[in-house]
């Protein structure tokens, strides 16, 4: 049990915050004054993650019977802005590594509120009120605030004012961060190592499903904007990549539970 809540209460917020970290050390003003000055690509973007990815879990659960506590981890996910692998792949794949990060940085912001949200609303829509957990609106926007937001800004004020410094740290943030995401994913199987098969065939095929479609929406979407190659695959992953760990740590250290956690490990391993 002490190792248990070492990982949930200590490793996990810290791995996370370095994560967002690394995210905010590759984003400058120019990101900002760029969403600004060419909204189309990011409006494209940010609509298919913050809206239209909720949207379609929401639709597969309707008609996708699973257990209740699972389908609140399926929206959890479903509501996380995308992760720093999302970035990663983008730039090997010679797609707009700056609108990459620019989405990852302001959907992970807006994350604050959107999150809160959607957890509130799933477990109301999905669990009966004798089994659904407590959940606090004020601490899960703290909590996700403190992990999420404020990790970037200090990336941020660290490319800033030591450009030169971030720029040679930034490969090896990005390797640390790798290795921390799939840490957190092996820590979080392995704690549910009993039950991680059954869990597999519950909820694989959904979470499958909605990385598919989802991919193939942003796609779609993003070629009736008529956008450039290099924004159709930012945006692709975008929407198919998204930030696992925060799922996780929202399921287990916010709420507590083990099982929500479990569609976010899942679909980390999936996309």
């Amino acid at each position: 049990m002490e190792n248990g809540n070492s990982l949930t209460q200590i490793f996990l917020p810290l791995s996370l915050a370095f994560i967002m970290f690394s995210v905010g050390m590759e984003l400058t003003i120019q990101d900002f004054r760029r969403v600004a000055i060419q909204p189309k690509d990011f409006l494209i973007g940010a609509f298919s993650q913050i809206i239209l990815l909720p949207l379609v879990a929401f639709g597969l659960l309707s008609f996708w019977s699973i257990d209740p506590a699972l389908s609140v981890g399926v929206m959890i996910i479903a509501a996380c802005p995308g992760g720093v692998t999302s970035n990663l792949i983008t730039y090997l794949a010679r797609g707009d590594t700056a609108l990459s990060v620019s989405l990852t940085a302001i959907t992970s912001l807006l994350a604050v509120i959107v999150l809160p949200m959607i957890v509130s609303f799933s477990i109301v829509h999905f669990m009966e009120a004798a089994t659904a957990p407590a959940i606090s609106i004020g601490k899960t926007v703290i909590g996700i605030f403190a992990i999420t937001t404020v990790p970037v800004i200090i990336g941020m004020i660290v490319n800033y004012y030591s450009s030169t410094f971030a720029r040679k740290f930034e490969g090896i943030a990005r390797f640390i961060a790798s290795i921390l995401f799939i840490a957190i994913i092996a820590g979080a199987i392995f704690s549910e190592r009993d039950n991680v098969i059954d869990y597999f065939q519950k909820v694989g095929p959904v979470m499958l499903t909605l990385n598919l479609i989802m991919m193939g929406l942003a796609l779609s979407i993003a070629r009736l904007g008529r956008l450039g190659i290099p924004q159709k695959i930012a945006i692709t992953f975008e929407c198919g990549l998204q930030n696992g760990t925060l799922a996780i740590f929202v399921s287990v250290t916010l709420i507590g539970s083990q099982t929500m956690m479990i569609p976010g490990a899942i679909y980390s391993l999936l996309m």
